[in-house]
């Protein structure tokens, strides 16, 4: 029924939960599980007015990505061990729910697992809303947690 799940990560409660239920169903199912963080883009004016400290120069868009690398890391981490058998992780740039719908149609996801809410615009990643998008946008089944 489903091969293919996904699970939008942010290092939220609220992701690391849908994390936990999606390794339940991989190993019901017996499905591939693919994790992706979006971070968001930043436009060169943005980037140019942003606060980075001296130690981390590099514009915000690399500071974003190796974050969003960091929380894949952890979120396959956290899958192993509520005992995902496989578990891969992507990272994307991009307006979240966008992005999400567009990964789970180009990756033939046949379910999408994601936590209620987010960190919030602030920390750049899932707002609360997104699950509501993701909801309204995808072409497969959306499981809210």
């Amino acid at each position: 029924m489903f091969e293919h799940i996904l699970v939008p990560v942010d290092g939220s409660d609220g992701s690391l939960a849908a994390v936990k239920l999606a390794v339940q169903m991989q190993q019901k199912f017996d499905a591939e599980l693919m994790l992706l963080c979006v971070y968001r883009h930043y436009s060169l004016l943005e980037a140019s007015v942003s606060m980075l400290s001296p130690e981390r120069p590099e514009n915000l868009d690399d500071s974003m990505q190796d974050y969003a690398r960091e929380v894949v890391e952890h979120a396959k981490k956290y899958a192993t061990e509520c005992g995902s058998p496989k578990v891969r992780g992507f990272i994307k740039g991009g307006q979240p729910a966008r992005t999400i719908v567009k990964f789970s149609e180009e990756h033939e996801i046949n379910l999408i697992v994601l936590g209620s809410r987010g960190l919030g615009d602030v920390e750049g990643y899932l707002l609360g809303s997104v699950s509501h998008k993701v909801t309204s946008l995808a072409k497969c089944p959306v499981m809210v947690v």
